[in-house]
């Protein structure tokens, strides 16, 4: 019994660090931003009275799609490095910053649909934040 309360772990764990190369801040980030955005939108949804179980179904694989496509990313930043090409997971970083900046978005969508106003500070970081991935 103690072996496989080792061995679980410790799977899981080798299966992360192949997919995302170990945790990192920007993981972390994004891990974060997608809880918060689902919940302002469940939140946001049933204040409205248009919460619905296939919605709530759709929105559930569109955020096991983001860390599909940061997965590929990261396994393209994998495949440049083995072909000479040092990325030091330089596509990651922009998928993950790409997806946050949407995931931020979608929060403060999520705020105004409830009537919530949006802070000065956020709207001026969003913007600044959106200029920088479209100068990429």
């Amino acid at each position: 019994m103690g072996i496989y309360l080792k061995s679980v772990p410790s799977l899981f764990v080798g299966i992360l660090t192949f997919l995302y190369g170990g945790w990192s801040v920007l993981l972390a980030i994004l891990v974060a931003l997608v809880v918060i955005d689902y919940i302002t939108g469940m939140l946001a949804s049933a204040l409205k009275g248009e919460l619905r179980s296939n919605v709530g179904l759709l929105g559930v694989a569109r955020k096991v799609f983001i860390f599909a496509m940061v997965t590929v990313a990261h396994l393209i930043d994998l495949l440049l490095i083995e072909n000479g090409i040092e990325s030091s997971e330089v596509v990651m970083t922009m998928v993950i910053v790409f997806y946050a900046i949407n995931e931020i978005l979608s929060i403060t969508e999520n705020a105004g649909r409830i009537g919530l106003p949006v802070p000065e500070y956020i709207k001026n970081a969003i913007a600044i934040l959106k200029n920088k991935k479209n100068n990429k």
